[in-house]
């Protein structure tokens, strides 16, 4: 577009415009979805492209999906560049073929104006149930892909309107929850359509030529705010080593080493001296690799930064070939999410060394998944909960970690206990903050969450998947780390044994299932505290007394907490 043509306005007006058209796309989803893992926990995101596949808007849903679309995209212009029509969609879920793990489904709607491909519009969404070994199909203990369920290589669900009645029936043969798999599809289906109407509009109401030539201008803005962010950071290069306790089958902690250098306005991300790939399902496709680099560096960039191509610009993203963060084939990828969490926190640490007013200590180390699936009544009707517990951030520059919310990672919500229970045969026990869980700090991290189920059905398999028992949430500058996690189990009747983190076992009627989430780091040395902040966490039950003694010197039976004594503020 001539630079004459460039109108601000018009830059402003339609920027918002598309950032509304995701933001719609969202709650239609929301809205029309049938599992609760999409409708009430928000386990999918939106976005809309250019004709080019470039990311032009993204919605406030899974970041942590995002960054994976221009790999997919990727795959979808190779395959259909020359034979795409209206009224087409197509999906996927291998994760060797543009995917991330197989319950997430993608799904694209190519848009067409006056004939001519003007754009896609794309929903991502976890279903249920995609087959497989066990119900829910995110098993962390499965070896291989071919367990994890079945797997879609870049096809058409729709072609000119049509459906692909074969591939319908396909999924349908191959999942245990089939009208609420299709029913998810037929919401996917819907919200794209959604954002397609919508981005016509805009077609029809500006042109292409000025539409298209606008979109070129909003992805070189984000580009060129990302490069003014990282020109003003210092050259160099900064490291950083976060762990995972393990992949379920050797209990070796598994490392994942980032090295971030900055050579002017760009910034490489290397993953060099991360684990090799795991016997176990915590293995990483490189796309979601790359989305979990590009949204930790984007919570460090400010706030009005547009959520697009441009911002992946300036950011190169590498790691070995069959290490962990990227997989040979057949390695299994069920729980893959663990470790981009992990691989968030570790970009975290290292950024911590060159904005660390922009970052957070460890949260809670991601969320943490407890499925329980089988057969309920004479019927035997088939059930899987797959329940995803968000907890808590880590202490900040300036603030306390917050705590029962999600992941920043992810902008998902926990289940409530209604919802759960008149769904699943199950009760929900105990669910609440756990107190001195939180890393102590000038500013605390955040609680962890603890939540309990008890099995009310003969019979059922659990999933487990949680971490950072061995190695908690870590603190910034003095801030110390977040409580680890626990789990335990109960048989009827039983006492609280210790589980694994990453287990899948069969249990019966009565069983009791309980996980202490971690507590995220804190910020700060302890002794910085104001005493305000500590008593108020004292009245509020978040800490105890002994906690306040044993990390903040304190005591209330020592008289009113007023500050921290004269040996630690000599520090």
């Amino acid at each position: 577009m001539a630079e004459t043509a460039f109108d601000p306005i018009t830059f402003a007006v339609l920027k918002n415009a598309l950032d509304t058209i995701v933001d719609d796309m969202a709650y239609a989803m929301m809205r029309t979805a049938r599992s609760p893992i999409v409708r009430d926990v928000l386990d999918y995101s939106v976005t809309i492209c250019d004709r080019q596949g470039r990311i032009l808007s993204q919605a406030k849903t899974v970041a942590l999906h995002l960054g994976a679309v221009p790999d997919a995209m990727d795959i979808v212009m190779d395959r259909f560049a020359r034979d795409l029509a209206p009224g087409d969609v197509v999906i996927l879920n291998d994760p060797y073929a543009g995917g991330m793990h197989l319950p997430d489904i993608f799904m694209f709607k190519p848009a067409f104006f006056d004939g001519a491909l003007c754009g896609f519009t794309v929903v991502i969404a976890h279903h249920c149930d995609v087959g497989g070994r066990v119900p829910g199909s995110n098993a962390s203990d499965s070896t291989e892909i071919f367990q994890e369920g079945l797997r879609i290589p870049p096809m058409k669900l729709f072609e000119g309107g049509m459906r692909n009645e074969s591939l319908f029936s396909l999924i349908r043969a191959n999942v245990r929850l089939p009208e609420l798999v299709l029913g998810d599809l037929d919401a996917q289906h819907a919200t794209c359509a959604l954002g397609e109407r919508d981005m016509l509009r805009l077609f029809e109401r500006y042109g292409c030529a000025e539409l298209e030539g606008y979109f070129d201008r909003l992805i070189d803005y984000g580009e060129a705010l990302t490069r003014k962010a990282i020109a003003s950071w210092p050259d160099g290069s900064y490291s950083f080593t976060d762990y995972i306790d393990g992949d379920g089958f050797s209990p070796d902690p598994i490392p994942i080493r980032c090295t971030l250098t900055i050579r002017g306005d760009h910034l490489h991300v290397d993953f060099t001296g991360s684990s090799p790939q795991v016997r176990g399902a915590i293995n990483s496709t490189f796309s979601f690799v790359k989305s979990s680099t590009y949204l930790t560096v984007r919570c460090a960039l400010d706030s009005d930064v547009p959520n697009n191509a441009g911002v992946y610009r300036c950011i190169t993203v590498t790691a070995p070939e069959g290490s962990i963060l990227n997989p040979r084939m057949p390695a299994a990828v069920a729980a893959r999410a663990l470790t981009g969490y992990r691989v968030v926190d570790t970009v975290m640490g290292a950024l911590a060394q060159i904005v660390p007013h922009k970052v957070m200590a460890a949260g809670e180390g991601g969320n943490t998944v407890v499925a329980i699936g089988g057969y309920q009544g004479e019927e035997r009707e088939p059930f899987i909960l797959v329940d995803m517990i968000n907890g808590a951030w880590g202490g900040r520059f300036d603030q306390d970690g917050i705590e029962g919310v999600t992941n920043p990672s992810q902008n998902m919500s926990n289940l409530p206990v209604e919802t759960l229970e008149s769904r699943y045969p199950i009760r929900v026990e105990q669910y609440g903050l756990r107190d001195d869980s939180g890393g102590a700090g000038k500013y605390r991290g955040g609680l962890g969450l603890t939540r309990s189920y008890r099995l009310l059905a003969d019979e059922a398999v659990l999933q487990l998947r949680a971490d950072r028992t061995d190695h908690p949430p870590y603190g910034l500058f003095g801030g110390l780390p977040g409580a680890p996690s626990r789990n335990h189990i109960a048989d009827a009747g039983g006492e609280l044994r210790p589980l694994p983190g990453k287990v899948t076992l069969r249990i019966t009627k009565g069983t009791l299932i309980r996980h202490d989430q971690a507590g995220g780091g804190g910020y700060g040395p302890p002794h910085s505290r104001d005493a305000s902040r500590i008593r108020a966490d004292l009245a509020d039950g978040k800490i105890s007394e002994a906690h306040a003694s044993e990390f903040y010197g304190i005591t209330p039976r020592d008289g009113p907490i007023d500050e921290p004594p004269a040996l630690e503020r000599s520090r």
